[in-house]
């Protein structure tokens, strides 16, 4: 009988040191896990610092652009309304020289 509990003690010494051998195990895997999970949550922040920047430069960007072409279209405008200014001289000009011709025939009519 006493050989028998010896037994079963020798046998809850071995269940007991390979569970101990499991915890320490598994506290090492806790503890890498953790590590990692830092590591993760600190790239996943740096990444949405980074997106936050990519943003910004490309709201710059956009502004810069519009700006740009803000610009364009005030100088087109312009050049347009000159373009139009300079179309009516000259076809005033071109009522002006036919003008002419009509008094230079009826001179030559006349004469």
């Amino acid at each position: 009988m006493v050989q028998h509990v010896e037994q079963n003690l020798q046998l809850m010494t071995k269940r007991a040191v390979k569970a101990e051998n499991s915890a320490a195990k598994l506290k090492q895997e806790n503890a890498l896990l953790q590590v990692q999970l830092k590591n993760y949550k600190t790239e996943n922040e740096t990444l949405r610092l980074g997106q936050s920047a990519s943003l910004a430069a490309v709201k710059q960007n956009a502004d810069l652009a519009l700006q740009s072409l803000l610009t364009v279209i005030t100088n087109s405008q312009s050049s347009i309304k000159q373009l139009v200014s300079g179309a009516e001289s000259l076809q005033l000009v071109a009522d002006l020289l036919k003008s002419i011709d009509r008094f230079s025939e009826v001179s030559e009519d006349g004469q």
